[in-house]
């Protein structure tokens, strides 16, 4: 198993779309394997292929299956597709790709995914509140959505403003 390095924002490969996975073949299990190990070494509750630059419709998320209950357990989704959302609640989300960022997001508080698992099994899961959440945040990495995109206009730009001071005073601008 390898740690990735996880892209950070403003990568422009965070904003592509991932394709489907077809194969389900050992290349796929150890990119599963590398994003749970580099999730953990993050630390984080989930990580989306295209944060470590594979842009493939795969995700993991750390945890159990009893709602909040979090372990050392991954759960990995394949062709994750979101079949039910129901309610609203409001989360403070951070994100691996998106440094020094914390804010409430507004998100479905319970929602059902359809995935296949790595043996191209069709699975579904059903999660309410941080699991959730994490789920719906996973998914819009696949399709090139960032935590950014959730902030208002004003928000976004403040924070596009403190990042830039921060890689030029870094010398990486």
């Amino acid at each position: 198993m390898t740690i990735r390095p996880i892209l950070q924002y403003p990568d422009e490969r965070l904003r592509g779309k991932a394709a489907p996975v077809t194969a389900f073949d050992e290349d796929l299990r150890a990119l599963a394997r590398d994003m749970s190990e580099t999730m953990q070494a993050a630390p984080g509750a989930g990580l989306a292929a295209p944060q470590v630059g594979v842009a493939k419709r795969l995700i993991v998320m750390a945890g159990a299956e009893n709602h909040e209950d979090f372990d050392d357990r991954t759960l990995v989704l394949v062709n994750p597709r979101l079949i039910k959302a129901e309610g609203e609640q409001f989360f403070e989300e951070g994100c691996l790709s998106v440094l020094d960022l914390q804010e409430k997001v507004t998100r479905a508080s319970e929602v059902t995914v359809a995935f296949q698992d790595l043996e191209g099994r069709e699975r579904e899961l059903s999660a309410d509140g941080r699991r959730a959440v994490i789920l719906q945040h996973e998914m819009d990495h696949l399709d090139g959505v960032l935590l950014l995109d959730h902030l208002s206009r004003l928000k976004r730009e403040i924070y596009k403003r403190r990042l830039r001071k921060l890689r030029k005073e870094a010398g990486d601008d």
